[in-house]
């Protein structure tokens, strides 16, 4: 074979392999969708949203508390079980 074609192949087998991994994201590196999940936090560990007089996240007071939030799977939140319930995609009265 020719030095050009030799090159040409070369150059064409680079460029595929180049597609092939731009075009296929790593499993870890999708973004999962999420979802707020009221009442499932222990105190301290909410994603945000604890009430008024709080910052935001790791400011709940008490555990499972209705009006802070964390992030969860899509879906899951509703089947989230707590000593006080499940989980909602609302703010609860606790």
């Amino acid at each position: 074979m020719k030095t050009v074609t030799i090159a040409r192949i070369a150059g064409l087998a680079t460029t595929a392999a180049l597609a092939a991994s731009v075009a296929t994201t790593p499993v870890a590196a999708q973004k999962v969708p999420m979802e707020k999940c009221y009442g499932i936090a222990k105190a301290g560990q909410n994603d945000c949203s604890a009430g008024a007089g709080t910052s935001c996240a790791g400011t709940s007071t008490r555990d499972y508390q209705g009006n802070a939030w964390k992030l969860v799977k899509q879906g899951t939140c509703e089947k989230t079980a707590t000593p006080k319930g499940n989980g909602s995609l609302k703010a609860l009265n606790r």
